[in-house]
């Protein structure tokens, strides 16, 4: 064990004179080529500073190649997602209409009621969309006449998807015809309304900008207590004549 002790020693005290030590002068340009986690980080923050600054040459417009942010990591889905489901009247939306710089921009449709305070540029005030901030404008939405339509009452609306009736065309259909004509048409019309509504309801819903925020709150039957809307002249000149039976025939033959 001795010998083997002594054997090991020996060859400890080669290998250290076989390999000198650096001098100062050589650690200290060893030290100064080592790599920092602090220069790893200045590397990293300038490539994305070039990469943004690349973005916005191409594109014009982005710092991020245009990728879409997703909606819950922005400020007003986070709120709304902490405070949860609000509950507005219609009277409460039109503090919210965007001429109060402290407050969100809200709108509603068919009774869901969205931050839009990122389209202020649209919603705010002198925007092209501004009518329908701070209130539920369900029914201009739909028809398109955005200063007498900011209601939620979707009532009679059908008729602008409604042919005219014209007494030359309705009499050459038959009283049973007629009869049957008119209540497809109306289905038809209640379907047209529907799926137009949708449309915009599903617009801000996939929406990542516009974060749903909460719901109307309204009494049981509160469209009974005022009159039906009439249909907005714009929406009116719209609506064409019915056509003539060999009409409706080529069109449920296509």
């Amino acid at each position: 064990m001795s010998e083997l002790r002594q054997r090991s020693t020996k060859k400890e005290e080669e290998e250290a004179k076989s390999s000198p030590s650096l001098s100062p002068a050589a650690r200290a340009r060893a030290e100064d080529n080592a790599i920092t986690l602090l220069d790893l980080c200045r590397g990293l923050v300038f490539l994305l500073l070039l990469c943004g600054a690349t973005s916005y040459i191409v594109t014009r417009e982005s710092f991020i190649w245009n990728i879409k942010r997703p909606g819950w990591t922005r400020p007003a889905a986070i709120r709304a997602w902490i405070n949860g489901p609000q509950l507005y009247t219609d009277a409460d939306l039109k503090a919210y209409d965007g001429t109060d710089p402290t407050k969100p921009i809200l709108l509603a449709i068919n009774g869901t009621v969205y931050d839009v305070t990122l389209g202020s540029r649209h919603y705010g005030p002198g925007g092209s969309y501004h009518f329908f901030a701070g209130a539920d404008a369900s029914r201009g939405f739909v028809s398109g006449c955005f200063k007498e339509d900011i209601t939620p009452d979707l009532r009679g609306l059908e008729q602008m998807f409604l042919p005219l009736d014209d007494p030359e065309i309705d009499s050459l259909y038959t009283a049973r015809e007629l009869k049957i004509l008119r209540e497809q048409e109306k289905r038809k019309a209640r379907e047209e309304v529907h799926k137009a509504l949708k449309g915009w309801v599903d617009f801000f819903e996939k929406s990542s900008k516009y974060p749903r925020v909460g719901r109307v709150k309204r009494e049981p039957g509160w469209e009974e207590k005022n009159p039906v809307p009439k249909l907005c002249e714009a929406a009116q000149a719209r609506r064409k004549r019915r056509d003539p039976p060999k009409a409706e025939e080529e069109k449920k033959g296509e």
